[in-house]
């Protein structure tokens, strides 16, 4: 089974800092005016590059390359907390000299139903475990003293 891991860094207020194991990162802000996205458009996000990296490759195993693509998404949101996510709505757009739309709905219908892990992992149930830990560095250290 292979495993992912994000640290995310608190920077300021509800502005945090996402990075992955090789460096790459993401800017998470609840705070206005934001410069950057609120962690559930970052999920509407995950979703949308998920099944469009699909896309994109499955159109071009096809040998019909999308010249011009992209998906959006649409989510509803409950208004009580957790404020989860009800409904989501992903809507594909491409075109390309050699591209049909049959061929683009079968490649949208395998991402969502075969290869795309977001989709796969929002459509069941996912055990979560929480763990708290004191901050170990330098922070804890002056406390000790």
């Amino acid at each position: 089974m292979a495993t992912k891991k994000i640290v995310v860094h608190r920077l300021v207020g509800h502005r945090f800092l996402g990075i992955n194991e090789q460096g790459d990162k993401v800017l998470i802000d609840g705070d206005q005016p934001s410069t950057g996205m609120r962690p559930m458009e970052l999920l509407l996000s995950a979703l949308a590059g998920c099944t469009a990296y699909d896309v994109v490759d499955i159109m071009e195993k096809k040998r019909q390359p999308l010249a011009r693509y992209r998906v959006e998404a649409v989510g509803e949101r409950t208004e009580e907390h957790p404020k989860r996510y009800t409904h989501i709505v992903l809507t594909h757009y491409g075109a390309g000299p050699n591209v049909t739309r049959e061929a683009l709905e079968r490649a949208v219908e395998l991402s969502h139903t075969k290869y795309c892990s977001v989709t796969a992992t929002l459509n069941v149930p996912i055990e979560t475990r929480v763990v708290v830990e004191p901050w170990q560095g330098e922070q804890q250290l002056q406390q000790q003293q």
